[in-house]
């Protein structure tokens, strides 16, 4: 009661904001009419203007008002559409790091120009995150002529791009992309061995549309790139002919059967009878031995497969949560009902899904690179968002995001109506229904979209249709490539739509059809006269005109949903495609006890109510308490699935710390000119632990391993130090000063083998610079010199073509000028192979640290019969597995330092290796290519044959391990 007293003085805290953000709509509202007065070049040298006043110490916010009337006013030019002033506070909302609620139809693409322009004028870059790539594409080209003409460059971001494509995408000041491809790019650069290739800017600014489905719906899931790993198909063929013979229990409590499926987890639960039954099959197929246990460590493998093999059968179905296309299982997004190519299950279960359908089963993969939605994009400086339905997951983008959402009233009244629930016995009295009442929809002329959960109630509705004799259209996973045609025509009088989740869909549904698509036709017909082509277009505007009224006059569009979803949220995105502008229209609900979330969720309780009240097999109950009561278990659902994902983040935020420990320790690796103090410090550290080890601190001489030291330094390390001799000749010799001259040797060794390599380069350098350089000038080749300079990372201020080619250069000042570069070549070759071994071990330990945490996580939760928190185990288990990795790491880098002879590459680059454009091919240009260590990196010998190291074994037992 206090609060709504509060309430009514004050206002709620939407209210308050809203307030606010009125009087900065006032602002740019009287600046309106001295804008409009600026010629195009004027409105235009506006940018440089705000870049200039930003660069001289104004803040963004100050600028905001005079700015967003100018991208207003742009807007009006190029556009021909002029933001409203709900618009402008959807634009200042999204600067000010929150969520904006805006009703379908409000234009949010508009919206997000006004505070992409503003950010952009900062030059760091701004990100419009959309869940697709049409849509990317989509509102890339809607606004490109608004940035355009302002002097902003708009950029694309998609996947399959070339690297150079990518750059120039994020360069741009404007960026529109995916989800999806903004996170697998910052894997990516995290992943290349060269600081140029990363194709990604700092993190500034983030504009996320549809926020709830990216922020929530796809958090449940990382992102992972990985790379097959070792595993047999066959065993996934044999596991797959178990399921089908276990009986499944009625119910979990029944005490017949074999499992028991967990339907609200995805799960399925072997029963005590089902564990005795699974090992006698196993043992039968000679997969255990005869009276092993399924819970022997040496058998957890094969229960893993095996539960994997169960949930393909019995909880993953055809057409539901994946489609067959082109012979491979392809998972359906089961909030948009959308293909998710290239996605696939982890822990085998992709692999059993294939098994089970009989389609070529691909190699279980290894995770190379991981991060969640929610911790990439928490990396950026700023980040906000918008969709139609986000105040029912306020709190989670609160809690989580530290996102607040605001509620943005519509720019007109919604006058839509909402119809309670309808409730059937059965799924076939439902559909029944649904038929009957688009009849009357298709008989007054009343287009329809209705609403299915999956690919295969789309489908069966759509049999049901056509035996009804109703023409209609289906857009589900199978037609996803059709979409925005089938879409863009669901408000055309008549119409009926059938299309799985909505979420997402980003097409406004136009009463009447859109006439745009006809439009654009004429405009591009070069047949056409101007004079011809208006009359066209005036036609077929006049043609909409009628059909609009005809549509309004039958009630708009009307919203059939035929199953609630696990979210509200989803719910009132499908309800949220009618009613758009103030438009006219209509939703309703139908359902049936033996949908998932009734059956899962108090279906036997309804179901024994309905009976009671005498109801019969095709009548209906609607009222608004059983409406209540399914929100209510939606509520269950969302407030389920949000401890989902923060267990998720939980645990993630445990990995994410050391993913950044990681990433800028590569990042300072790739950066880095000069890599000599960190391997310095590697070999102190090593060497010194190494000594530590053998000849304790402060211990007395008998506790000396001298023989066990030398023996390690040599064979591990290949580092001969006779300690025992030092030992002899002075028996009083302190370990501490025995310690650093073991230190000293090995640098000293270390930076020897470095300046032979240099100076064995030096001499194959002078001699490749004299044969360019023969006595006969006019066969000099000194493109071939800039060539060479160029191919190998040599630093020149001059051209050696330009500068000396005139007549009185000599070869003594050519050799001179060649000798002064020389030392960036030799610097240059010596870093890429530190920076090469660098890489090459972080990467590989952190791939093999990513699995062993998750084999980590996977178990953590059985700590808790010990009456210990598993979070808590978690974090200190995974600390320790870092330390050891970064104990690791050091020890095998220092050791390949020592390890690997570098040797100069063997064939001498010659003017047969050039022409008058330069190098004909690169092969001898690169010295890193042809030291022992870079054919690791770039070009690994065969599998079989002796590893570049020098250690004697074979390649793939060796460093191909790493590769």
């Amino acid at each position: 009661m206090l609060k709504n007293v509060v309430y009514k003085i004050f206002g709620t805290r939407n209210e308050r904001l809203l307030k606010q953000y009125y009087r900065i709509v006032n602002q740019i509202n009287g600046l309106e009419a001295q804008i409009s007065k600026l010629t195009d070049d004027e409105l235009r040298a506006k940018t440089a203007e705000f870049r200039q006043r930003y660069t001289d110490g104004q803040t963004l916010m100050q600028l905001l008002p005079e700015v967003f009337a100018v991208g207003r006013e742009a807007g009006k030019r190029v556009l021909n559409m002029r933001h409203f002033d709900v618009q402008l506070i959807g634009g200042m909302v999204l600067n000010d790091n929150k969520i904006a609620e805006m009703r379908t139809g409000e234009g949010k693409t508009l919206v997000a120009t006004l505070p992409a322009y503003l950010n952009a004028i900062s030059g760091d870059g701004v990100h419009v995150v959309t869940v697709n790539d049409y849509l990317a594409n989509r509102d890339a080209e809607t606004v490109r002529p608004l940035f355009e003409f302002l002097g902003l460059t708009v950029g694309v971001n998609l996947p399959d791009m070339p690297p150079e494509a990518k750059r120039e995408a994020y360069a741009a000041d404007i960026t529109y992309g995916t989800n999806n491809e903004f996170g697998f790019d910052y894997l990516r650069d995290n992943m290349v061995f060269e600081a140029g290739q990363k194709v990604q800017r700092k993190l500034s600014f983030a504009i996320v549309d549809e926020v709830d489905s990216i922020l929530i719906d796809e958090a449940r899931t990382p992102l992972i790139i990985s790379g097959p790993a070792e595993g047999s198909n066959e065993l996934y063929q044999k596991l797959n002919a178990i399921p089908q013979m276990l009986v499944a229990q009625e119910t979990e409590e029944s005490t017949e059967g074999d499992f028991w499926v967990d339907e609200k987890n995805h799960n399925v639960i072997l029963s005590e009878s089902g564990h005795i039954k699974v090992e006698q099959i196993m043992s039968e197929m000679g997969l255990i031995k005869e009276g092993d246990s399924l819970y022997n460590v040496h058998n957890i493998s094969l229960m893993h497969h095996l539960i994997a093999a169960m949930r393909a059968h019995y909880v993953y179905f055809k057409d539901q949560h994946y489609v067959i296309n082109d012979g491979e299982v392809v998972i359906v997004d089961e909030f948009t009902g959308r293909l998710m190519s290239g996605r696939r299950w982890s822990d085998g279960l992709h692999q059993a899904v294939e098994a089970k359908e009989g389609v070529e089963i691909q190699r279980e993969n290894q995770t190379m690179a991981s991060i969640t939605f929610q911790n990439y994009f928490r990396m950026y400086k700023k980040l906000s968002g918008m969709t139609g339905t986000a105040d029912t997951e306020a709190y989670e983008f609160q809690q989580i995001y530290s996102l607040e959402t605001v509620v943005i009233p519509t720019n007109k009244q919604m006058v839509r109506k909402d119809y309670n629930d309808k409730i059937y016995m059965t799924t076939e009295d439902k559909f029944n229904a649904v038929i009957e009442d688009l009849k009357e929809c298709s008989a007054r002329g009343q287009p329809a979209l209705v609403g299915t959960t999956s690919v295969e109630s789309s489908e069966v509705l759509s049999k049901m249709l056509a035996k009804a004799g109703l023409k209609h259209s289906v857009l589900n996973a199978k037609q996803h490539a059709s979409e925005a045609g089938i879409i863009i025509q669901a408000g055309y009088p008549g119409n009926i739509t059938v299309a799985t989740n909505m979420a997402g869909r980003g097409t406004d549904i136009i009463l009447g059809g859109n006439p745009k698509p006809e439009i654009k036709k004429i405009r591009e017909d070069a047949s056409l006269s101007e004079e011809q082509k208006q009359a066209k277009i005036d036609g077929i505007m006049a043609e909409w005109q009628k059909r609009n009224q005809q549509v309004l006059d039958a009630g708009g569009l009307y919203i059939i949903g035929t199953e609630r979803h696990e979210s509200r949220r989803i719910d009132n995105q499908l309800r949220g495609r009618s009613g758009r502008q103030g438009d006219p229209g209509a939703s309703r609900f139908y359902l049936s006890l033996e949908d998932q979330l009734l059956r899962i969720f108090g279906g036997e309780r309804m179901r024994g109510m309905m009976q009671r009240l005498g109801m019969k097999p095709g009548e209906a109950i609607e009222h608004r308490l059983l409406s209540r009561s399914i929100e209510s278990a939606q509520r269950k659902v969302e407030g389920h699935n949000f401890d989902i994902r923060k267990q998720l983040l939980t645990y993630d935020d445990v990995s994410n710390d050391q993913r950044k420990v990681i990433y800028q320790q590569r990042d300072e690796v790739l950066e880095s000119n000069d890599l000599s103090p960190m391997t310095t410090n590697m070999i102190k550290s090593v060497l010194g632990e190494v000594f530590d080890l053998y000849i304790p601190p402060k211990s007395m001489e008998d506790a000396w391993d001298i023989k066990g030291l030398e023996k390690a330094l040599k064979d591990e390390y290949h580092i001969p130090f006779a300690i025992a001799t030092k030992v002899e000749a002075d028996p009083n010799i302190d370990e501490t000063l025995l310690r650093e001259e073991l230190i000293e040797t090995a640098l000293n060794q270390y930076k020897q083998k470095l300046d032979n390599f240099r100076t064995s380069i030096s001499m194959e350098v002078v001699k490749f610079a004299v044969a360019m350089l023969p006595e006969n000038k006019e066969q000099w080749n000194l493109v071939a010199i800039d060539g060479f300079i160029a191919q190998n990372g040599g630093v020149s201020e001059i051209n050696f073509a330009e500068t000396y080619a005139r007549p009185d250069a000599t070869q003594v000042e050519v050799l001179t000028e060649f000798g002064k570069v020389t030392k960036s070549i030799l610097d240059n070759q010596v870093l890429r192979f530190e920076r090469g071994v660098l890489l090459q071990h972080l990467d590989h330990y952190w791939r093999e640290h990513l699995t062993q945490l998750e084999h980590l996580r996977q178990g953590i939760g059985l700590r808790g019969y010990a009456q210990k928190d598993p979070k808590q185990e978690y974090k200190q288990e995974s600390f320790n597995l870092f330390s050891d990795m970064l104990d690791n790491l050091k020890q095998d880098v220092v050791k390949v330092l020592f390890a690997v002879q570098l040797q100069s590459m063997d064939d001498v680059p010659n003017e047969d290796d050039f022409d008058e454009d330069g190098p004909i091919s690169n092969q001898h240009l690169d010295f890193n290519e042809q030291t022992q260590f870079a054919a690791m990196e770039n070009q690994p010998p065969s599998r079989n044959a002796p590893c570049p190291c020098g250690s004697g074994q074979k390649y793939k037992h060796c460093h191909g391990k790493l590769a």
